[in-house]
């Protein structure tokens, strides 16, 4: 099975998901994305050479992660052991491969996605957007992640229907998604693009924003770092988040497709999301 771009949704569910991308005008149907003519036996295959070249073309698999976000890599604070949805993926691919993996870091989203784009990475886990299908190939969503906003106790703002007011400044991630759908969304408040998540906590944290917005897992993260702060109750979207690959790996399209089946199937997908922390899933 080949990784499609198409542009119709085709179920409720995923509508939901692909609500903030329909204010720009693009959404990604993932209906042809299900797996469902893709290989169910590649958890125990070995893969061939010409799959083992084209996912890890270097001799090694390049996990791409940037810390703060559950979905991608954070610190225990107890154990300081790293753990993260695409490191540990990235991780388990590798073995299937049979070959090393290297961990490659980077401060911030933005610069993870400039590099699988640049195929200077081979692997990362992120939210799958049309504008981002142009760019790398997509495996059928696997987590679905609420958006919110986190701001300080004593903040005015206490729902996600005040936010879009005249003075309010919204803090984002720099290149992120949010970044460019809330710019289109909002009519009143102002978006302030943060070049990190350590400096958007330090800007919220000495009230440069009032708000910062992204996914709640990474939102919950650093909630747990910022003195009487809070996740708001509900959501302005959500996130479909999916492992993505470079343009061009044509041969391992159906390998890292059916890993991605088989890690849903097999449960440890599951694993990966408790081992990871990550809070805010969708429930409905």
């Amino acid at each position: 099975m080949k990784f499609k771009k198409i542009y119709a949704p085709i179920a409720r569910s995923l509508m939901l998901g692909l609500l903030s991308l329909s204010l720009v005008g693009c959404a990604i149907d993932f209906g042809a994305l299900t797996g469902a003519n893709a290989s169910r036996e590649t958890s125990a295959a070995q893969a061939t050479a010409e799959v083992r070249q084209a996912l890890a073309p270097s001799g090694v698999l390049r996990v791409g992660v940037y810390l703060g976000s559950p979905t991608s890599w954070v610190k225990d604070p107890k154990s300081g052991e790293s753990v993260g949805i695409a490191l540990d993926l990235g991780k388990e691919l590798a073995k299937r491969l049979n070959v090393p993996v290297q961990v490659v870091e980077f401060d911030r989203l933005a610069l993870v996605l400039d590099s699988l784009k640049d195929g200077k990475i081979d692997f990362t886990f992120t939210n799958a957007t049309a504008v981002r299908a142009k760019d790398m190939d997509f495996t059928v969503p696997l987590v679905r992640l609420e958006l919110g906003y986190l701001v300080l106790g004593d903040s005015k703002l206490q729902s996600v229907t005040e936010i879009d007011k005249l003075g309010v400044r919204v803090g984002v991630s720099q290149g992120s998604s949010s970044q460019g759908v809330l710019t289109q969304l909002y009519k009143n408040a102002k978006v302030v693009p943060a070049d990190s998540l350590a400096k958007a906590k330090n800007m919220l944290e000495t009230k440069q924003i009032d708000a910062f917005a992204t996914n709640k897992g990474i939102l919950f993260e650093m909630s747990d770092t910022l003195k009487a702060s809070q996740v708001l109750e509900g959501r302005w979207g959500l996130e479909n988040l999916a492992i993505a690959i470079p343009k061009g790996r044509d041969a391992g399209r159906e390998f890292v497709q059916s890993f991605a089946n088989n890690m849903g199937q097999s449960g440890l997908l599951n694993k990966v999301i408790v081992r990871s922390g990550l809070r805010g899933t969708a429930k409905d």
